[in-house]
């Protein structure tokens, strides 16, 4: 699949101020400065589409994104930055959730771990989160241009092993760099692949 459009459309503090569509929407979700803004600028060939900043914890809202007038990439909240207030993270916390149990246009939510590190337990938690509440997810590992490819398959096998301790059937997941591209052509042809499904 080839994205020839995309265009922000509106940026949400609470699911319901989202817009009231029926199109499918693939949602982006990671620990802050995983990589996220720079992976849906990659998949889009829109470089400042998604702001990407250095600062960790940018996103605060739920950004959405039309694709080819016919489905939506959605931008949502980094969790577990540390630095925000306690009021500040219930809030987000709270958005992020509505978002993933109240959005039925969410057909799948692409959850971004960093390759270069070992399983982190608030990653570990959140998908576990996910699976008891039956929400449709894949693991997108990314920045794999940052280390070796060695380096890279060792930490996306160990995390998948710590996985398999709770899930008898693991995601589906994919490897990325958005400075190589690498994994791009996988992740749009697995999103072109739920579109078809829908029709």
């Amino acid at each position: 699949m080839n994205i020839s459009k995309a265009e922000y459309v509106i940026s949400s503090p609470t699911v319901q101020k989202c817009p009231q569509t029926s199109e499918a929407e693939y949602a982006f979700i990671g620990r802050s400065n995983v990589g996220k803004s720079s992976l849906i600028n990659m998949l889009t060939n829109r470089k400042g589409l998604a702001k990407t900043s250095a600062m960790p914890g940018k996103t605060i809202l739920i950004n959405h994104f039309k694709i080819n007038d016919s489905w939506y990439i959605v931008d949502l909240p980094g969790y577990g930055y540390a630095k925000r207030s306690k009021k500040e993270q219930e809030k987000l916390t709270e958005m992020i959730r509505g978002y993933i149990l109240g959005r039925e246009q969410m057909v799948n939510l692409f959850v971004l771990i960093d390759s270069r590190h070992t399983p982190q337990r608030i990653d570990l938690e959140f998908i576990q989160w996910l699976g008891e509440n039956g929400i449709p997810f894949s693991i997108v590992f990314t920045k794999a241009d940052k280390q070796s490819r060695t380096r890279t398959q060792e930490n996306v096998a160990e995390f998948l092993r710590t996985l398999k301790k709770e899930w008898e059937e693991l995601p589906p997941h994919f490897i990325t760099s958005s400075e190589t591209r690498m994994g791009k052509e996988e992740l749009l042809e697995y999103i072109d692949s739920i579109n078809r499904s829908l029709d």
